[in-house]
């Protein structure tokens, strides 16, 4: 084989070999993907946890059933959060627990926005007296991208739990709750989207690196085999 057609296969097979490569690696992290889908399925079927048996670490996605006072002078709005194809809210206060004196975020639900004036914040009903909250454990509230600073104030992009804590002079836990029982008396929607865990985008990464693993052996194939004994025929 001439130095020429050697290196062109080399680089050839390199090249199907990382492409290949790189679509298997698509498929593992979709796989991966699907694993913790089904780790947070089964976690859901659990019984609920009690405010006795929170973890000090995050049990991710167990539900809880739990009793508490609304501090409610630390509500934050957190914006540009559509439900229902409409603008607005996620409502997100400190709940106290009755039985263990500790206090954790819940994101209780949406409200929706004024559309002429954002700032203006809609009226929520949050009960003095003791309330009973059903929710998902998660790792903290909804969050969006953001470059800008954490931000202060009533409405906020994003939320940091451990900041928050700090800025309000609060100890809170390392978790959040999102509330899911539909019986609350309160005005907010709780239509919560369900988790994409983005396997369609790695479903479509693996085909991309497949095509192009296919069309690196088909152009091989074409220019170094079959079009040589074309030119050779018509040559003859």
């Amino acid at each position: 084989m001439k130095p020429a057609r050697f290196w062109m296969l080399a680089l050839a097979l390199l090249a199907c070999a990382g492409t290949a490569r790189l679509g298997f690696w698509q498929l593992d992290r979709a796989q991966q993907k699907l694993d913790l889908q089904a780790a947070a399925d089964a976690a859901l079927a659990l019984p609920p946890l009690g405010a006795s048996e929170l973890p000090l670490a995050q049990a991710p996605h167990r539900r809880v059933r739990l009793r508490g006072h609304w501090l409610s002078a630390h509500t934050v709005w957190l914006d540009n959060r559509p439900m229902d194809g409409r603008a607005g809210f996620y409502v997100v206060t400190p709940l106290r627990l009755s039985e263990t004196g500790r206090v954790l975020l819940v994101q209780r639900g949406w409200a929706p926005r004024d559309p002429y004036d954002r700032q203006r914040l809609p009226t929520l009903r949050t009960p003095s007296d003791e309330v009973a909250v059903e929710g998902q454990l998660v790792d903290g509230p909804s969050r969006l991208y953001d470059l800008g600073s954490a931000g202060s104030g009533a409405i906020r992009q994003n939320l940091d739990i451990a900041a928050f804590g700090r800025e309000a002079g609060i100890e809170l836990l390392p978790y959040t709750v999102v509330q899911t029982d539909p019986a609350t008396d309160d005005g907010l929607l709780r239509h919560w989207p369900a988790p994409d865990v983005g396997l369609h985008k790695h479903y479509g990464y693996a085909f991309q690196w497949f095509a192009l693993c296919a069309l690196i052996a088909c152009l091989y194939v074409w220019f170094q085999l079959l079009r040589p004994r074309f030119r050779a025929r018509h040559a003859d």
